[in-house]
């Protein structure tokens, strides 16, 4: 592709171009302001009903007082002081819960090669899904393009994209196994260890143990992540998830759906996934076994990610999780309209799983467990950026949490696993001022959760609506 000399300074001058914003330092761009409804100083979001993120019940008729991208104040909209220059929003019949914490996200969509399976980056499209969707800070939770990733974080943090703050994984940590063209591979524990090295010293905050890595391979990643205090988690397999917790692991991905730890007769080291899948199936609901492990797993403070939307089943269910179709291009529109037509009262098995994966995860909470959340955007393509994120807390209901507990999971519990519950994941007093407006009661009706008006970033409010529209038929191109 070659471009003129002249149409190379217009595009470099139009990305140049930025808005300051209101007495504070962050500039936008222009086509980043376009997407901003609210940009002042101070900003007081008066009359709302406000659920915190930390567990308490929910309070009435709170007000919320924001200066230059932090919290000042919350209280009784009776006795905060609203200042004569702030930018007053009247949010009575709303609710105020806090930007989430999504800690299994990717920039990648479901786009085969042939009849392979593979991914395909979409940076522009997916970072500003999430921030419609809520989600102020993700963790990529495995790249397949991290220089891209790292960029966009950089390019998110000068105000010339939209989208979250990023949590940067770097590539999965994966033997040769499997024919996914995008997928990284390593190969022995001296690469893994290498790998680590190279990516943490470009940037990368963590690390992805994938299927068929072995034990000696997150050995290496454990020491020299954790040399540089930072955190590993695993999509596993060939490990089990006790074997992962001695080693160190700090975090495990998809609840217990990628336990092969009630394998009969596991050899060390190997992934056989249909054989884990059938365990599963058999293993009771309330089995001893299953509550021995989350024990375990709770002794070695390690963290669990809830990804429901990728294993929701298709019978009864959505086309498109949380009600994003319309985002596909029309000939993934077609694709996935096909293939959940097809899967129509065939996916019994999976059915039974995830209720019973529900039930598990409620355990592993119940007992004590760092429950955190995530969608992992890939699968079968019916998982989407921001609107999965939204379908995260309703299916988190649908596991038995109340709507003050699913919403704790989704932006408290991120904000600890990652170190930074003094800054973000709740609204507090002193905290940075990351926030939803929904035009709406998620107590009443959790998928009101999907009403979401405003989504504030350090103080920036963001209209999720026009996001989402400005993405319509886009995913599968960008």
């Amino acid at each position: 592709m070659s471009f003129s000399i002249s149409r190379l300074l217009a595009l470099s001058s139009a990305l140049c171009l930025s808005v300051p914003m209101s007495s504070q330092a962050q500039q936008f761009t222009a086509q980043v302001q376009e997407f901003i409804s609210v940009n002042a100083p101070t900003v007081a979001l008066t009359d709302a009903k406000v659920i915190d993120g930390t567990g308490k019940p929910a309070l009435l008729h709170q007000t919320v007082l924001l200066q230059k991208g932090r919290i000042v104040q919350v209280g009784p909209t009776k006795k905060v002081k609203v200042p004569a220059d702030a930018k007053v929003i009247n949010c009575a019949g709303k609710t105020l819960i806090p930007g989430l914490v999504m800690l299994h996200e990717h920039l990648y969509y479901t786009m085969p090669v042939g009849s392979y399976f593979n991914i395909a980056q979409m940076p522009y499209s997916f970072p500003r899904l999430y921030l419609a969707g809520g989600a102020t800070t993700i963790r990529t939770a495995g790249s397949i393009e991290p220089q891209t990733d790292l960029a966009i974080k950089r390019m998110i943090g000068e105000g010339k994209l939209i989208g979250p703050d990023m949590d940067v994984t770097a590539p999965y940590m994966e033997e040769p196994s499997m024919d996914i063209p995008a997928l990284n591979t390593i190969k022995g524990p001296e690469d893994a260890a290498a790998t680590t090295i190279f990516w943490a010293n470009k940037g990368c905050t963590s690390f992805k143990m994938y299927m068929h890595a072995t034990r000696a391979d997150l050995a290496a990643v454990v020491r020299e992540s954790h040399a540089r205090h930072l955190k590993v988690t695993g999509h596993l397999c060939s490990i089990t998830y006790r074997e992962a917790a001695d080693l160190g692991i700090d975090n495990l991905e998809h609840g217990f759906m990628a336990s092969s730890d009630f394998e009969q007769g596991k050899p060390v080291d190997v992934c056989d996934y249909p054989n884990g899948r059938t365990a599963l199936l058999k293993l009771p609901v309330n089995s001893p076994e299953m509550k021995n492990l989350i024990s375990y797993l709770i002794s070695k403070k390690v963290a669990l990610t809830s990804t429901l939307p990728v294993f929701e089943p298709y019978t009864g269910r959505e086309v498109v999780l949380g009600g994003g179709l319309e985002a596909l291009v029309p000939q993934l529109q077609e694709r996935e309209k096909a293939t959940w037509q097809q899967n129509q009262q065939k996916d019994t098995a999976s059915t039974r799983l995830f209720k019973k994966e529900l039930a598990w995860e409620k355990q592993f909470y119940q007992a004590g467990g760092l429950l955190v959340a995530g969608t992992d955007p890939t699968g079968a393509g019916r998982t989407i950026a921001g609107y999965a994120n939204r379908r995260q807390i309703e299916l988190l209901v649908e596991a038995g949490f109340t709507p003050v507990e699913a919403i704790k999971i989704s932006t408290l519990n991120g904000a600890t696993y990652l170190g930074r519950e003094k800054e973000i994941g709740t609204i507090e007093a002193g905290k940075q001022a990351d926030l939803i407006l929904i035009n709406g009661d998620p107590e009443k009706d959790i998928q009101q959760v999907r009403q979401m008006e405003t989504v504030f970033k350090q103080g920036v409010g963001f209209d999720s609506a026009k996001l989402f529209e400005s993405m319509k038929g886009k995913v599968g191109l960008n």
